[in-house]
């Protein structure tokens, strides 16, 4: 397993629409080309406005086939994507 993990900045009083930006493209069902099979998890911290995005894909390939869409998406006007780190996953227990 691979993780793509991109952090973000935001003005704490958007976190909010952050969330529903990626709740509302997430729960549309609509797969962008290249994210097929991933898992997300985005995490925030409220205070700060700081937030990290990190997707896992089964393979190399396949992340980096979702690094070029991720990277075609723009955040929008809520946040600042930062920066962004590729990792292999050696251990998870998340299913």
């Amino acid at each position: 397993m691979y993780a793509r993990v991109a952090t973000f900045e935001s003005d704490p009083s958007k976190v909010n629409d952050a969330i529903e930006l990626v709740r509302s493209q997430v729960e549309s069902g609509d797969t962008p080309e290249g994210l097929e099979g991933a898992k997300m998890l985005m995490l925030v911290n409220r205070e700060s406005g700081k937030g990290v995005g990190v997707t896992l894909f089964e393979d190399e390939e396949a992340m980096r086939r979702g690094d070029e869409a991720l990277n075609a998406m723009n955040p929008g006007g809520t946040e600042q994507r930062t920066s962004v780190e590729f990792f292999e996953v050696p251990v998870h227990t998340v299913s």
